[in-house]
């Protein structure tokens, strides 16, 4: 079994998902020998996905993620478990293996990082920085590694999968046929956006048509890759992380051309077009970079002959990203754009494009935050490949999925609380329709419920809630709160509810 997870990715930003010039053949091949999930969730952030995938639980319940009202610095707060999937993995006979991008926390009661073998991995390689060129910690089986030297040259998608093809390499050698999970974790295209310079020159001039028109490419693709059709929200310049650079550090610290709201492309002058075009080419670039290193992953599975039995997902920690910022090592104003030198983001412009069709960007528990693309690829185990699926799902649903495929059983997540998630197994060869408990999310005091086909969301702390039929408005243009609010009241009750319990497991009180 094999996890793939990449951060900060939009929902758009494959070939199968809709993306008009960013070349994904790799994606493209799996999702057309496998399977599309179109109502997939996380939530909305890092370190709480990853939590969330290797626990089966919120990342409240597991205290990753805090909660409105509750005391963190209390010592009466416990996760509602310690057990993880990769050490629930090892009882079943499994080798356990993870390369890339770890951020495993806790606030229990104040911020701590959980190590590899605490999770229950048997063998890590990862990086923490997200420096794509030039890392400043390395670290494999939980010791401090020597970081390459300029000579050797250093790309940490490269660096991500040589790992996990030599563990994979070790196992075939000492295990066998034995079963494995080998989770990797990509740190593209986060911020900074940096990549091979030969990379970008792939992408050179390509995304001077702005971001404006490649949201309608990118929503008339998806219609005609057989994804539902819905209205893309307007671009909303004033929606931007609170913790940017201010108008003024941007340009003085980064570059003069840079901008940091999505104003409509045409507003731009020339020089800031081409600056801004110069950054997603970058992006794309990295995406590229991700998507060429699967592959050749892929290609590992088939020469050790894993592929045919090794179930593949794939999916992003959260939507694309509306930050902007400067620190690690800092930007060198003038240097290559791209190098290792340089500190430049992707920004809300970008991101609104990056996140097609939906609405807003990471850290948001609106669609743009939360909905990611899921992949699903089994030669031996899904019997018609390029299908979609269409119900809601979350990354709680993966640890009970993956413990099921192992002989296992969702119960072993904990013996006293329930995991909230469901196995996708039954889902694999057919599109069903089966009734859930309410997908619950709530990040930096940001809110939302999704039950069947409604969701309610809040824009910011303390806004008021609204409320959408995703069925037919999957971009969140229409808020029927005012118009339906007994169905808006039932939905608040819902979320409470569940606030409420999961407080409630941890051993907390409401202030």
């Amino acid at each position: 079994m094999v996890f793939i997870l990449v951060d900060d990715m939009g929902h758009s930003d494959l070939g199968c998902y809709g993306s008009e010039i960013l070349q994904t053949p790799s994606m493209d091949e799996l999702a057309e020998g496998g399977l599309r999930f179109t109502n997939f969730y996380n939530t909305g952030r890092c370190w709480p996905t990853r939590t969330s995938l290797l626990s089966g639980f919120y990342p409240h319940q597991i205290l990753s993620d805090p909660m409105p009202g509750v005391n963190y610095d209390t010592e009466q707060l416990a996760p509602v478990t310690d057990r993880w999937l990769p050490s629930i993995l090892k009882d079943h006979g499994y080798s356990t293996y993870h390369s890339g991008k770890w951020h495993i926390v806790r606030h229990r009661p104040k911020y701590s990082r959980l190590s590899f073998t605490e999770v229950g991995f048997d063998r890590s390689y990862h990086t923490e920085d997200g420096r794509h060129l030039r890392p400043r910690h390395l670290w494999e089986d939980g010791q401090e590694i020597a970081l390459p030297g300029p000579e050797e040259g250093y790309e940490a998608s490269i660096a991500i999968v040589d790992h996990a093809i030599k563990y994979l390499k070790e196992h075939k050698e000492k295990k066998g046929d034995a079963p494995f999970f080998e989770y990797i974790a990509f740190i593209a295209p986060h911020f900074p956006v940096q990549a091979l310079q030969e990379d970008i020159d792939m992408y050179r001039g390509k995304f001077m048509m702005g971001w404006d028109e490649i949201r309608i490419l990118r929503a008339e693709n998806r219609k005609e890759l057989g994804f539902e059709a819905h209205e893309v929200y307007p671009l909303e310049p004033e929606r931007f992380a609170p913790w940017n650079l201010s108008p003024e550090e941007l340009i003085t610290q980064i570059d003069s051309a840079d901008t940091g709201r999505a104003v409509p492309w045409a507003e731009l002058s020339r020089e800031q077009q081409e600056f801004q075009a110069l950054k997603m080419a970058i992006h794309a670039a990295m995406i590229t970079r991700m998507d060429r290193e699967i592959g050749r992953f892929m290609d590992a599975l088939k020469e050790l002959g894993y592929y045919d039995n090794t179930i593949v997902f794939f999916c992003s920690d959260n939507g694309a990203s509306t930050e902007i910022m400067n620190r690690a090592d800092k930007h060198t104003t003038g240097a290559i754009p791209g190098s290792a030198d340089t500190y430049l983001c992707l920004g809300p412009g970008w991101s609104s494009a990056a996140n097609t069709p939906f609405r807003l960007h990471k850290t948001w528990v609106h669609e743009g935050g939360i909905a990611t693309p899921l992949v699903v690829h089994w030669p031996e185990g899904i019997k018609k490949g390029n299908e979609f699926r269409n119900m809601p799902s979350h990354i709680i649903d993966i640890a009970p999925t993956l413990l099921e495929l192992a002989g296992g059983d969702p119960d072993e997540l904990n013996v006293s609380t329930e995991a909230p998630g469901r196995s996708l197994i039954p889902f694999l060869n057919h599109d069903l329709e089966i009734p859930r408990t309410p997908l619950f999310f709530h990040h930096e005091n940001k809110k939302a419920l999704r039950h069947g086909d409604w969701k309610i969301t809040t824009i910011e702390d303390g806004g008021s809630w609204e409320l959408y039929n995703l069925a037919e408005d999957r971009g969140e243009t229409q808020n029927l709160a005012e118009e339906n609010p007994k169905k808006l009241e039932e939905m608040v009750e819902l979320w409470e509810t569940q606030r409420n319990n999961i407080v409630e497991q941890v051993g907390a009180d409401l202030k």
